[in-house]
């Protein structure tokens, strides 16, 4: 992933209204939310929800797909697990312990199998 695209990922998610529109569709999982039960469930106005979906979209975080008069929103989970990757490419740096506390959260959250072991880059010299 190149780093402009983890920013403007990272961008888009850091602003709590548009945190909280992604979190709701994260859950939702892959049938997505109407935009109106978005707003309805986050509590923003729609004109302020149409400026973070846009937001979100641009970024490549959710998807929209227009049923009729309502468009129906989803998380796209395969570029927020891209951002993940990337953020956590080169955390153990030869010290596997330091991505244990996020890979027991992750199998916790029964979102991840446990992964198999692997070897971690050797320590920078």
């Amino acid at each position: 992933m190149e780093s402009s695209l983890a920013i403007d990922r990272l961008s888009a998610l850091a602003q709590s209204g548009r945190l909280d529109v992604f979190r709701l569709l994260v859950r939702a999982g892959p049938g997505g939310v109407p935009a109106g039960e978005i707003a309805a469930d986050v509590g923003l106005a729609p004109n302020t929800l149409s400026s973070q979906l846009s937001i979100l979209v641009h970024a490549g975080l959710i998807s929209g797909t227009r049923e009729g008069r309502v468009i129906r929103y989803a998380a796209r989970t395969g570029s927020i697990s891209e951002l993940i990757v990337y953020l956590m490419e080169d955390c153990c740096d030869g010290r596997p312990e330091i991505c244990a506390p996020v890979q027991a959260a992750a199998e916790r959250a029964g979102c991840c199998p446990p992964a198999k072991p692997r070897a971690c880059k050797p320590a920078r010299a």
